[in-house]
Protein backbone atom coordinates (compact mmCIF):
# COMPACT_ATOMS: atom_id res chain seq x y z
CA UNK A 1 0.00 0.00 0.00
CA UNK A 2 2.84 2.37 0.89
CA UNK A 3 4.51 1.74 -2.49
CA UNK A 4 1.33 2.75 -4.34
CA UNK A 5 1.08 5.93 -2.27
CA UNK A 6 4.69 6.79 -3.09
CA UNK A 7 4.15 6.05 -6.78
CA UNK A 8 0.89 8.04 -6.83
CA UNK A 9 2.54 11.05 -5.17
CA UNK A 10 5.38 11.01 -7.74
CA UNK A 11 2.87 10.85 -10.58
CA UNK A 12 0.84 13.67 -9.02
CA UNK A 13 3.95 15.84 -8.74
CA UNK A 14 4.85 15.12 -12.36
CA UNK A 15 1.33 15.98 -13.51
CA UNK A 16 1.34 19.23 -11.53
CA UNK A 17 4.74 20.17 -12.97
CA UNK A 18 3.49 19.56 -16.52
CA UNK A 19 0.35 21.60 -15.80
CA UNK A 20 2.65 24.45 -14.76
CA UNK A 21 4.36 24.06 -18.16
CA UNK A 22 7.74 23.12 -16.70
CA UNK A 23 9.72 21.46 -19.50
CA UNK A 24 11.78 19.35 -17.11
CA UNK A 25 8.59 17.81 -15.75
CA UNK A 26 7.39 17.02 -19.27
CA UNK A 27 10.60 15.08 -19.83
CA UNK A 28 10.26 13.25 -16.50
CA UNK A 29 6.60 12.37 -17.18
CA UNK A 30 7.59 11.09 -20.63
CA UNK A 31 10.31 8.88 -19.15
CA UNK A 32 8.04 7.69 -16.34
CA UNK A 33 5.28 6.49 -18.69
CA UNK A 34 7.46 5.59 -21.71
CA UNK A 35 7.25 1.80 -21.33
CA UNK A 36 3.52 1.82 -20.65
CA UNK A 37 2.78 4.15 -23.56
CA UNK A 38 5.07 2.32 -25.97
CA UNK A 39 3.43 -1.04 -25.24
CA UNK A 40 -0.02 0.35 -25.96
CA UNK A 41 1.16 2.09 -29.14
CA UNK A 42 2.97 -1.06 -30.24
CA UNK A 43 -0.24 -3.08 -30.15
CA UNK A 44 -1.95 -0.52 -32.35
CA UNK A 45 0.70 -0.14 -35.03
CA UNK A 46 2.44 -2.09 -37.75
CA UNK A 47 6.04 -1.38 -36.83
CA UNK A 48 8.24 -0.25 -33.98
CA UNK A 49 8.94 3.07 -35.75
CA UNK A 50 5.25 3.76 -36.22
CA UNK A 51 4.64 2.94 -32.55
CA UNK A 52 7.27 5.49 -31.51
CA UNK A 53 5.63 8.11 -33.78
CA UNK A 54 2.18 7.39 -32.32
CA UNK A 55 3.57 7.48 -28.79
CA UNK A 56 5.38 10.78 -29.34
CA UNK A 57 2.31 12.35 -30.95
CA UNK A 58 0.28 11.12 -27.99
CA UNK A 59 2.63 12.70 -25.47
CA UNK A 60 2.40 16.01 -27.31
CA UNK A 61 -1.39 15.78 -26.97
CA UNK A 62 -0.97 14.93 -23.28
CA UNK A 63 1.19 18.01 -22.71
CA UNK A 64 -1.18 20.28 -24.64
CA UNK A 65 -4.37 18.99 -23.01
CA UNK A 66 -3.08 18.21 -19.51
CA UNK A 67 -5.45 20.83 -18.05
CA UNK A 68 -8.36 18.63 -19.21
CA UNK A 69 -7.16 15.72 -17.08
CA UNK A 70 -9.55 14.93 -14.24
CA UNK A 71 -7.49 14.03 -11.14
CA UNK A 72 -10.32 11.76 -9.95
CA UNK A 73 -9.61 9.35 -12.81
CA UNK A 74 -6.57 7.19 -13.50
CA UNK A 75 -3.81 9.02 -15.36
CA UNK A 76 -2.78 5.77 -17.06
CA UNK A 77 -6.32 5.27 -18.37
CA UNK A 78 -6.35 8.85 -19.65
CA UNK A 79 -3.03 8.40 -21.49
CA UNK A 80 -4.20 5.04 -22.85
CA UNK A 81 -7.28 6.64 -24.36
CA UNK A 82 -5.16 9.37 -25.99
CA UNK A 83 -2.77 6.78 -27.45
CA UNK A 84 -5.58 4.64 -28.86
CA UNK A 85 -7.29 7.68 -30.38
CA UNK A 86 -3.98 8.90 -31.84
CA UNK A 87 -3.39 5.47 -33.42
CA UNK A 88 -6.90 5.46 -34.87
CA UNK A 89 -6.46 9.01 -36.20
CA UNK A 90 -3.17 7.97 -37.79
CA UNK A 91 -4.87 4.99 -39.36
CA UNK A 92 -7.68 7.15 -40.75
CA UNK A 93 -5.19 9.58 -42.29
CA UNK A 94 -3.37 6.72 -44.01
CA UNK A 95 -6.38 4.48 -44.64
CA UNK A 96 -6.03 4.46 -48.40
CA UNK A 97 -2.70 2.66 -48.04
CA UNK A 98 -4.08 -0.14 -45.88
CA UNK A 99 -6.78 -1.68 -47.98
CA UNK A 100 -5.57 -4.86 -49.55
CA UNK A 101 -7.79 -7.58 -50.87
CA UNK A 102 -6.42 -10.99 -50.07
CA UNK A 103 -7.18 -14.33 -51.56
CA UNK A 104 -8.07 -16.51 -48.62
CA UNK A 105 -7.00 -20.16 -48.61
CA UNK A 106 -10.04 -22.14 -47.51
CA UNK A 107 -7.99 -25.00 -46.04
CA UNK A 108 -7.43 -24.00 -42.44
CA UNK A 109 -4.15 -25.39 -41.12
CA UNK A 110 -4.16 -27.38 -37.91
CA UNK A 111 -2.31 -25.79 -35.02
CA UNK A 112 -0.67 -27.80 -32.30
CA UNK A 113 -1.58 -26.28 -28.91
CA UNK A 114 1.97 -26.96 -27.63
CA UNK A 115 3.30 -24.45 -30.17
CA UNK A 116 1.07 -21.73 -28.73
CA UNK A 117 2.29 -22.51 -25.20
CA UNK A 118 5.91 -22.05 -26.29
CA UNK A 119 5.37 -18.62 -27.88
CA UNK A 120 6.68 -15.55 -26.11
CA UNK A 121 5.63 -11.92 -26.49
CA UNK A 122 8.30 -11.28 -29.15
CA UNK A 123 7.03 -14.19 -31.28
CA UNK A 124 3.46 -12.95 -31.03
CA UNK A 125 4.40 -9.35 -31.91
CA UNK A 126 6.41 -10.64 -34.87
CA UNK A 127 3.39 -12.59 -36.12
CA UNK A 128 1.12 -9.59 -35.65
CA UNK A 129 3.65 -7.43 -37.53
CA UNK A 130 3.33 -9.70 -40.53
CA UNK A 131 -0.41 -9.01 -40.82
CA UNK A 132 -1.60 -6.29 -43.20
CA UNK A 133 -2.34 -3.05 -41.33
CA UNK A 134 -6.12 -3.32 -41.47
CA UNK A 135 -6.13 -6.93 -40.27
CA UNK A 136 -3.78 -6.09 -37.41
CA UNK A 137 -5.79 -3.03 -36.38
CA UNK A 138 -9.12 -4.92 -36.31
CA UNK A 139 -7.54 -7.92 -34.56
CA UNK A 140 -6.05 -5.69 -31.85
CA UNK A 141 -9.22 -3.69 -31.33
CA UNK A 142 -11.45 -6.78 -31.18
CA UNK A 143 -9.30 -9.44 -29.51
CA UNK A 144 -7.01 -7.37 -27.30
CA UNK A 145 -8.94 -4.19 -26.54
CA UNK A 146 -12.40 -5.78 -26.46
CA UNK A 147 -14.14 -3.49 -28.94
CA UNK A 148 -17.27 -4.80 -30.67
CA UNK A 149 -17.47 -4.99 -34.45
CA UNK A 150 -19.94 -2.10 -34.35
CA UNK A 151 -17.46 0.04 -32.36
CA UNK A 152 -14.60 -0.93 -34.67
CA UNK A 153 -16.65 -0.05 -37.74
CA UNK A 154 -17.42 3.36 -36.26
CA UNK A 155 -13.82 4.05 -35.16
CA UNK A 156 -12.24 2.96 -38.45
CA UNK A 157 -15.04 4.23 -40.69
CA UNK A 158 -15.68 0.82 -42.25
CA UNK A 159 -18.70 -1.48 -42.48
CA UNK A 160 -19.43 -3.92 -39.65
CA UNK A 161 -19.19 -6.78 -42.15
CA UNK A 162 -15.74 -5.51 -43.19
CA UNK A 163 -14.63 -5.59 -39.57
CA UNK A 164 -15.74 -9.21 -39.30
CA UNK A 165 -14.01 -10.08 -42.57
CA UNK A 166 -10.73 -8.45 -41.54
CA UNK A 167 -10.82 -10.27 -38.20
CA UNK A 168 -11.47 -13.60 -39.91
CA UNK A 169 -8.60 -13.01 -42.32
CA UNK A 170 -6.27 -11.97 -39.51
CA UNK A 171 -7.07 -15.14 -37.55
CA UNK A 172 -6.60 -17.23 -40.68
CA UNK A 173 -3.17 -15.71 -41.34
CA UNK A 174 -2.18 -16.21 -37.72
CA UNK A 175 -3.18 -19.89 -37.97
CA UNK A 176 -0.97 -20.24 -41.02
CA UNK A 177 1.93 -18.59 -39.19
CA UNK A 178 1.41 -20.86 -36.17
CA UNK A 179 1.35 -23.86 -38.48
CA UNK A 180 4.66 -22.76 -40.02
CA UNK A 181 6.12 -22.23 -36.55
CA UNK A 182 5.02 -25.74 -35.59
CA UNK A 183 6.55 -27.18 -38.74
CA UNK A 184 9.88 -25.36 -38.12
CA UNK A 185 10.05 -26.55 -34.51
CA UNK A 186 9.39 -30.14 -35.62
CA UNK A 187 12.15 -29.89 -38.23
CA UNK A 188 14.60 -28.59 -35.62
CA UNK A 189 13.76 -31.46 -33.27
CA UNK A 190 14.19 -34.01 -36.07
CA UNK A 191 17.79 -32.85 -36.71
Amino acid sequence: MEDNFYKDSIENKLIEGVKERKVGFQQLLYKHFYGYAFNIARLKTYSREEAVDIMNDSFIKVFVTIDNFNPDQSFKAWIRKIIINTAIDSYRMNKKHYYHLDIVDLNLPEVNENVIDKLNAEDILEMLDSLPKMHRMVFNLYEIQGFSHKEIAKELDIKISSSRTFLTRAKHKLRILLSKTHKCSNERRAR
